[in-house]
């Protein structure tokens, strides 16, 4: 310890910057200017030489910049080599090249007739409609499964003709006169279960070659459609039997393809021409089993699940197929029936012909003729036997009408839309028509006829099909496009008169939330408040609202989408009201979490405005009380980033003790997530700098009590923070803005709980749901600490260098991890610290506040007493190395003296003998073992090269020759 003898060196931070700067060099900007353009020579061999030849090279000057991207390529876009060499290599005559383009044209056609994707699927659809039509009637099934005789032959077996058609009739036979199996009393689920049995059972029995079986369950479930027992229920099973359908579709299907003999072609680019004998064969056979099915129902819907498999036998057997299943469907005379399997062949139809458009609109016209059936006795007399009332069998039909009005609509011209219009029209204006057109034709060629509509839907027939849903439909398509401007309030006139007559809560609320978008959209806060204010009038009594919360909530988020301005917002006198009803505390928490994730967005300016403030905060706290001990972190992160967002939002200019009224009353409602409360903390500091900068040189007494308000009021909130690690780098941050605004003593207060808590850091911390070490962050705080008392001059009562005496103290009491050198580290990181505080000038300083640069001014005794602290932490640091050096931790040793010496380079008096030689033991014992990095130690050699050379640091040349490079072996 006695032979370690510290002095600091002497700094010039000016002269020592400025010799740290680059070079200039005089440029002549006439010759040079970094956007001209560069010249390149680029010397190459020529391509194409004779075999033979003497290489040549030819030199291209040019004046733009080479394209890295273009040289690479050589200036040829790959794309146009292939297509050159392509075209080379096998050159097309006159002919030829005519019958591609014909082709190409073909090609564009045929896109243009395929299904976009604007085109809702029928899977989006399913489980809409097996949600919506349910039943809790028991329901059955009856199957005729026919006897098992033995594995019934293949399709394709038999050469002689007459021999198959035998066997296909027995078949056939078998099929329908076979051994019954019905199931009696199942609820829907159960159903739901047996019908996906039976498509498993499908795929079962063609895997095993058992085609016929399969054949069976698929012409049995299909008369399942013929029976409408339980009504209510039939569209869900219509979807659940056509998916068995469209199974069976599939499997023959590629049955059939993989019997082609040119596995080239796509399944679904081929023509007939290029099928072979046996596929087709095999694909007549099916067809002719399907013809001897002799129930209509179950026949039509085999053969369309079939369609497809046209193809395989002539280019236009779908093109003649549909018409004729078109005209097989009118045999079916029950019209629910009916317009379902309307519904399955168009369907199928705009999957693999969409451009017949023709038989798409004939089995439009041919609903249309079919309405009358539904007020005929037949249909009257079983609704009374199940007891189901006139509007609900109406809603039966919906799917299966908007699906077929989908596909006659789809890219549909003007003029056919206009026709079809008209044609309902005739009809007198059927409910149930009208309501499927504005649901399935374009939202423009509705919203351009809304009063049209209007007109037609008041004309309507109540009891039929009630109004409001009519107007519900149509105000869905105005939500999509915009009507004529002069005709859009008569339109929400029209339209709200029907629906604040609604008297169910249900049926209302389903109704005006859909017009709540269209009144958003084209009007004012007036007619937006006028909404509310209706709503609330239907909702709240009976307590309405608790059963009508997704609706509410869909008003929320359309009136969110076009009011950003929050003034106008809250300026609503029924939107608080309104909120009310949300009374369920997930549900409120969830609105409120919407009104804030919109205000973050779209708010661009702080406010100050007591109407949204006092509304956001009682916003806010919804969301903060919603907090409890089952709450995810995740949560809490996401409620305290949206509070957060508002709090950064709010100014009050320079009214700064309101700004601090408005935090200490944010600090008492949002007590519960630490990040607030951390962010509060950060404004009020930036609150505290942003005073003194603007009051500067003016009524300094009154600003000094407000800025140690604000420090008062970081003190106070700091120890509620159970972060650690927030509360260290909070202390440091409020004690660095009270020595800016010149508060010594709340400065020092700050410093000093910071020590004090260092003792209470965990030697593991939770990141992320993870234990990692905390010495990592501790060493970045503490280099962080000492960096700040620099400039913090020693309390006249508390002694010399009081806080880096406390800190060090600290260090060496604390428990680090096992074989840590943790502690020496800050011990080494000290020395720069106390090396810069024995300077006459102090690299930074803060204006109007004296550091002990000035307090002391180089006194001998401070400047002694910085001497004396240093060769203790040496001392400590040798001690350190020896013990390592004992314990053969010969890495950890030459790391910590290769860092000990680096500190000594730097701020150390080499001149002294004792100080010089110490580094030089250092280098030796950093490289003893070759554990140094040698490039980190070269570049070191060659800084204190460059040093020697300056005139005041000479000395350090005669080190330089004791300093020599060692390396593993």
């Amino acid at each position: 310890m006695a032979a370690v003898q510290w002095h600091s060196r002497a700094r010039r931070y000016e002269s020592e910057l400025q010799s740290c700067g680059l070079e200039v060099a005089p440029v002549e900007f006439s010759d040079y200017h970094p956007l001209k353009s560069i010249t390149v020579t680029d010397s190459k061999s020529r391509r194409g030489a004779r075999k033979g030849s003497t290489s040549s090279s030819s030199s291209s000057s040019s004046s733009v910049a080479p394209d890295p991207l273009s040289s690479m390529l050589d200036g040829t876009d790959p794309l146009s080599m292939f297509a050159a060499a392509s075209a080379s290599e096998s050159p097309l005559t006159l002919s030829q090249s005519s019958s591609t383009g014909d082709l190409g044209r073909g090609k564009r056609r045929e896109k243009e007739d395929e299904v976009g994707v604007d085109f809702e699927p029928w899977s989006s659809k399913r489980g809409e409609i097996l949600a919506r039509f349910t039943t809790t009637e028991k329901l059955s099934i009856n199957l005729f499964m026919g006897s098992e005789k033995g594995k019934a032959p293949s399709l394709a077996s038999s050469s002689a003709v007459s021999e198959k058609v035998r066997t296909r009739l027995e078949e056939l036979d078998d099929l329908e006169e076979g051994s019954q199996r019905e199931l009696l009393n199942l609820s829907q689920q159960d159903y739901v279960n047996r019908i996906e049995e039976l498509n498993q059972s499908l795929k079962e029995a063609w895997a095993s070659d058992q085609k016929v079986k399969a054949l069976k369950i698929v012409i049995q479930c299909s008369k399942l459609l013929s029976d409408t027992a339980v009504i209510q229920f039939y569209p869900s099973k219509f979807v659940l039997i056509t998916d068995i359908l469209d199974t069976f579709g599939r499997l023959v299907y590629e049955r059939i393809w993989s019997m082609c003999s040119d596995p080239h072609y796509s399944p679904d680019s081929f023509t007939a021409d290029e099928v072979n004998d046996t596929a087709k064969e095999t694909c007549l056979n099916w067809f002719f089993k399907i013809a001897s099915i002799r129930e209509l129902i179950p026949r039509l819907y085999v053969e369309v699940a079939l369609l497809k498999c046209n193809r395989f036998l002539t280019k236009c057997g779908i093109q003649e197929t549909v018409p004729r299943l078109t005209a097989m469907i009118r045999g079916i005379g029950d019209p629910l029936v009916a317009v379902y399997a309307r519904a399955y062949l168009c369907r199928i139809g705009m999957e693999v012909a969409p451009h017949l458009k023709d038989s798409l609109n004939k089995n439009f016209f041919d609903l249309l003729g079919t309405f009358r059936q539904i007020h005929g006795d037949s249909v009257q007399n079983q609704l009374v036997l199940q007891r189901v009332e006139i509007p609900v069998y109406l809603t039966l039909y919906s799917p299966a009408i908007h699906w077929i009005l989908q596909c006659v609509s789809y890219r549909a011209p003007e003029a056919l839309l206009t026709e079809m219009m008209e044609r309902c029209k005739k009809l007198g204006n059927n409910a149930l028509l009208l309501n499927s057109v504005m649901w399935a034709f374009r939202a423009e060629f509705i919203a351009t006829r809304a009063t049209d509509f209007i007109g037609m839907i008041k004309d309507c027939d109540e009891a039929g099909f009630p109004k409001h849903l009519l107007f519900g439909s149509l105000g869905r398509s105005l939500a999509c496009a915009d009507p004529p401007e002069a005709e859009r309030l008569p339109i929400l006139n029209e339209a709200w008169k029907v629906i604040t007559k609604v008297r169910s809560p249900q049926d209302y609320i389903n109704c005006a939330e859909i017009w709540v978008e269209f009144t958003c959209r084209h009007f004012t806060k007036r007619e937006v408040n006028t909404v509310l204010s209706d709503i609330i009038k239907h909702m709240t009594p009976d307590r309405a609202f608790e059963d009508a919360y997704p609706q509410l909530q869909s008003v929320i988020r359309k009136i969110l989408t076009y009011f950003h301005d929050f003034s106008v917002l809250f300026s609503m006198e029924r939107f608080l009201p309104f909120m009310d009803m949300f009374q369920k505390d997930s549900v409120r928490v969830g609105v409120c979490l919407s009104i804030m994730d919109v205000f973050i967005k779209h708010q661009q300016e702080p406010t100050r405005d007591p109407v949204i403030l006092n509304a956001l905060l009682h916003v806010c706290k919804t969301m903060h009380d919603s907090v409890n001990a089952l709450t995810l972190e995740d949560e809490k992160r996401s409620l305290a980033l949206l509070i957060n967002g508002f709090i950064r939002m709010v100014s009050f200019g320079r009214d700064f003790e309101q700004q601090l009224s408005f935090c200490v009353e944010a600090r008492a409602t949002f007590c519960n997530l630490e990040p607030v409360l951390v962010q509060l903390i950060h404004t009020v500091n930036q609150l505290a700098m942003e005073t003194r900068r603007v009051m500067r040189g003016s009524h300094s007494r009154k600003t000094a009590a407000f800025v140690r308000a604000c420090a008062a009021y970081s003190f106070i909130t700091i120890p509620s923070l159970t972060s650690i690690f927030s509360r260290l780098n909070l202390y440091l941050l409020s004690g660095q803005v009270a020595l800016a605004n010149q508060c010594l003593s709340q400065a020092d207060a700050f410093l000093k709980a910071a020590v004090s808590v260092l003792p209470e850091v965990p030697r593991s911390i939770s990141i992320e749901g993870k234990l990692r070490s905390s010495e990592g962050f501790l060493l970045d705080f503490i280099n962080n600490f000492l960096s700040a008392l620099l400039v913090v001059p020693d309390h006249p009562e508390a002694g010399v260098l009081f806080l880096v005496r406390g800190l060090l103290n600290m260090v060496q009491d604390y428990t680090w991890e096992d074989n840590s050198d943790a502690k020496v580290h800050v011990y080494i990181s000290a020395l720069p610290l106390l090396a810069a505080m024995s300077q006459e000038s102090y690299l930074y300083s803060i204006p109007k506040v004296d550091s002990n640069e000035t307090l002391y001014g180089g006194d001998p005794k401070f400047l002694a007493e910085i001497n004396k602290l240093c060769e203790t932490l040496i001392g400590q640091v040798l001690d350190h190395l020896k013990t390592l050096g004992r314990d053969e931790s010969v890495h950890r040793q030459g790391s910590l003296a290769f860092s000990l010496f680096g500190c000594l380079l730097a701020h150390g008096d080499l001149r002294n003998n004792k100080l010089n030689q110490l580094a030089v033991n250092l280098w030796n014992l950093s490289h003893k073992q070759g554990y140094c990095n040698t490039r980190t130690s070269v570049r070191t050699l060659e800084f204190i090269k460059h040093q020697a050379q300056q005139p005041d640091m000479a000395y350090l040349s005669d080190m330089l020759h004791r300093l020599t490079l060692q390396s593993r072996t």
